[in-house]
């Protein structure tokens, strides 16, 4: 099932974007591939929703690469039971709908390792393309609670989110002053299908908390965003994909042309 969901989002590309890869084509990664791209952060999502890979080997992988935050500390952070209890599945009942509980259980997963302000840390996604099969996804530092800022998509009427609002969990580069606001940890273009499930939730907060405990930042993320709700998601993948092959050793990529 998780296969013909890829293919269908690959085929929607290829008639988009002049995508040429026949379906059956399309490469799965391996548990060692995977363990090269691990600290590419949250675009690796994708290769480990796709592939056969359990996640007790994916854990070992984080440990064997020296990442911090590790599968098993997420499912003990952030659902109060470690992975071996799980199930195969990896279901314990905590699946997240929205970027407010997303972000509730990243934030234990970050206390839980001591981070400072990791009240201040949120996830946030852009979901413009969402119908077509795919979200923009981000790890944001955000500085206070509460913002003022203008509208993300007519960029002039005033708006105020608390972490109530469902519009919170959007990026914001400055305020309503034009003060600098949020800054971009990771960011990624994910298929909704590689998340729609509590262990490749887990997955993508495991990732998304070693790039906070690593200090990354993303500059590159406003340019992409403008282009992602622009109507340019596909684009956008396509080079994702090909860095991603290209750290993880994968000769052709979900999007790129034979």
């Amino acid at each position: 099932m998780k296969t013909s969901r890829f293919m269908g989002i690959l085929l929607f590309l290829c008639a988009s974007y002049s995508c040429f890869i026949p379906a059956w084509t399309l490469p799965v990664a391996t548990t060692q591939q995977i363990g090269k791209g691990l600290d590419q952060g949250i675009a690796t999502l994708p290769y480990i929703a796709l592939s056969d890979a359990k996640l007790e080997d994916i854990n070992k992988e984080l440990i064997l690469t020296k990442q911090e935050v590790t599968i098993d500390d997420t499912y003990l952070m952030a659902y109060g039971v470690p992975l071996s209890a799980a199930g195969s599945d990896g279901d314990t009942g905590a699946l997240f709908t929205t970027m407010k509980e997303a972000t509730g259980y990243f934030q234990k997963v970050l206390k839980g390792h001591g981070m400072p302000d990791a009240e201040k840390y949120i996830l946030t996604s852009i979901d413009t393309a969402k119908e077509e099969g795919y979200t923009l996804f981000a790890v944001v530092y955000r500085p206070v609670p509460e913002i003022r800022v203008a509208d993300k998509y007519d960029g002039t009427t005033p708006r105020r989110f608390t972490g109530e609002d469902r519009l919170f969990y959007e990026p914001f580069r400055v305020d309503l002053q034009g003060k600098p606001l949020d800054s971009i940890v990771d960011w990624a273009g994910v298929p909704v299908g590689s998340y729609s499930t509590q262990k490749y939730q887990a997955v993508m907060m495991t990732l998304a908390a070693n790039k906070v405990m690593e200090r990354a930042s993303r500059i590159d993320y406003w340019d992409a965003e403008k282009r992602w709700i622009a109507g340019g998601f596909g684009p956008i993948c396509v080079e994702q994909d090909k860095n991603l092959c290209s750290v993880m050793g994968i000769d052709r990529g979900f999007m790129e042309p034979e």
